[in-house]
């Protein structure tokens, strides 16, 4: 049995409606086929079983005038909370997500706050086998099979947590950074190991790993 406190229900009663958008959100459109996506099935292949099953998790993050670090340290204990968070077995567990929603992060900043600690999260999150999105609505990352599809945009700034899955590797191994690019297939390498379900990924993964060793042994020193 839930119980709360007054200010709970009145905190509760801000929250609602942000939460309640973001899951029409979820059922509209992640969990929904689109015409521009540019391949069969919905926006995002793990939502509707995500749904399905209530392994989705919301939290609404109020705080106002945040700057980076500020929002860095707010997402950073989530990494742990998703790996203790029910389910936990295999299988089940690659259908939860953790979504922190940041209503008082204006569309303007987002681009700048949201993408910028996705950016400087998402390494250590990639090597603890998650992976972290950034969602806003004035996000660009373009869709896999169609480059002016933008399947990343979202009524509310958010960061999504969740496992990392055997089709991320299309995402690991694009990264510019080419230090990066290394470290990610690395962990990438290092999730699946001998639990590979397509052979191709495996032969995929190490290929991408091997050039971009090779990429590095050709840059040239900079010397200060």
């Amino acid at each position: 049995m839930e119980l709360y406190t007054p200010s709970e229900i009145e905190q509760l009663q801000q929250d609602l409606p942000y939460l309640i958008e973001t899951s029409q959100w979820l059922k509209t459109f992640l969990a929904r086929p689109h015409p521009d996506l540019g391949r069969p099935g919905p926006v995002c292949p793990f939502v509707p079983k995500a749904i399905k099953l209530d392994y989705i998790r919301l939290r609404v993050i109020r705080s106002q005038n945040l700057v980076q670090q500020q929002v860095v340290n707010i997402v950073l204990p989530y990494l742990n909370t998703f790996l203790e968070l029910e389910p936990r077995e295999q299988d089940d567990s690659l259908n939860k997500a953790i979504l922190l929603l940041f209503p008082d992060i204006s569309h303007e900043d987002a681009p700048r706050l949201i993408d910028s600690v996705q950016k400087q999260l998402k390494p250590l999150f990639v090597e603890s086998g998650l992976m972290l999105g950034e969602f806003h609505k004035r996000n660009q990352t373009p869709g896999l099979h169609n480059p002016n599809f933008r399947p990343l945009r979202s009524p509310i700034p958010m960061l999504a947590i969740r496992y990392m899955v055997e089709s991320d590797l299309a995402f690991l191994q694009s990264a510019d950074d080419i230090n990066l690019r290394v470290r990610y297939l690395q962990a990438y390498l290092k999730r699946f190991e001998q639990r590979f379900k397509d052979e191709t990924n495996f032969k995929n993964a190490h290929q991408a790993l091997a050039l971009a060793k090779l990429q590095l042994k050709k840059e040239p020193l900079v010397m200060y």
